[in-house]
């Protein structure tokens, strides 16, 4: 299962009732963090996860609200006795930012590694899951990410037999190993595997007009996270102007994907009440939900729910 907790949705500055962006992810024994605005701390604590398992934080941009929040984790992580690397994914300049905001936090008993994003599209390799990276449409450099995990297909005693495969190495197989017998017959999972089931797919995109590769990855996913600056009307030429998302083309962009679900978030400051929009919203994309602090939701594989 994947379990994903919106710590925060604001964007531009923090309110008293609303932290800025960043979400959290946890897979496997494995944590990620998209974004890390002001306030992303006191929104893990509460959320009652734990830092040290962090093993990746992904950048959309260097905008301070998306990324205030980072000199002052790192400490976090540091004071939790850390020693493992954590990985800082982003546009082209990580390292130069990450190391100026570094001059409040010089001194970590962990390596940090980077990993600066110079294609349209990119994949970071996580294991047992993985994050894809998109370019989108911003004033500056800006990837959206959508956290994967692949489905492995059915283990298929026939297909085993059928290829006299020995029972000694039928649990090797079905976790994709291949095998290279002393007798130099090799086996592959796909000789003991059924088709592909359907996997889980988030997918985080904010600070951005409405963009080509959004579509793509927003295609399907079982939960789909995105700006919806604005709900008035009236701000779709601020919106424009300044290369961000209204409600209702996040909820478009939804709808055509044929997404799942949709979560609307990065909520300009002067929108006080997301939800006065929201019945108008939900006539584009029934299934829209508001992003608030703290909306959390686990995703679970079709098997497990049935």
């Amino acid at each position: 299962m994947l379990e994903l907790c919106l710590i925060g949705c604001g964007g531009m500055m923090p309110l008293p009732y609303r932290r800025l962006t960043s979400l959290m992810a946890r897979y496997n024994g494995s944590s990620i963090l998209i974004d890390c605005g002001e306030g992303t701390q006191i929104g893990i604590k509460q959320k009652g996860w734990s830092f040290k398992p962090i093993d990746v934080i992904c950048f959309t941009h260097y905008h301070a609200d998306h990324i205030s929040g980072l000199p002052g984790l790192l400490l976090t992580l540091g004071n939790a006795d850390r020693t493992e690397p954590i990985l800082l994914v982003g546009p082209k300049g990580l390292v130069h930012v990450v190391d100026s905001l570094r001059v409040i936090a010089p001194d970590l008993p962990y390596p940090i590694l980077f990993r600066e994003l110079e294609e349209q599209e990119e994949r970071i390799d996580m294991g047992s899951y993985y994050i894809e990276a998109f370019r989108v449409n911003h004033n500056v450099t800006c990837y959206g990410y959508a956290i994967c995990v692949d489905r492995a297909g059915r283990f298929d005693v026939d297909r085993a037999k059928t290829h006299e495969i020995p029972m000694k190495y039928w649990s090797r197989l079905q976790k994709g190993e291949t095998i290279e017998t002393p007798e130099g017959i090799t086996y592959t999972s796909d000789m003991v595997l059924g088709p592909a089931r359907k996997g889980l797919k988030c997918v985080y995109t904010t600070d951005t007009r409405p963009a080509k590769f959004i579509y793509k990855y927003a295609s399907q996913a079982d939960l789909f996270i995105c700006e919806g600056m604005y709900g008035n009307p009236e701000k779709k030429e601020k919106a424009m102007l300044n290369r961000h998302m209204m409600m209702s083309e996040a909820a478009k962009i939804a709808n055509k994907a044929q997404a799942k679900r949709l979560w609307l978030t990065h909520y300009s400051p002067s929108l006080a009440y997301p939800e006065e929009y929201l019945e108008g919203i939900r006539k584009i994309c029934p299934f829209a939900e508001l992003g608030k602090d703290g909306k959390s939701l686990t995703l679970r594989f079709e098997e497990e729910d049935s």
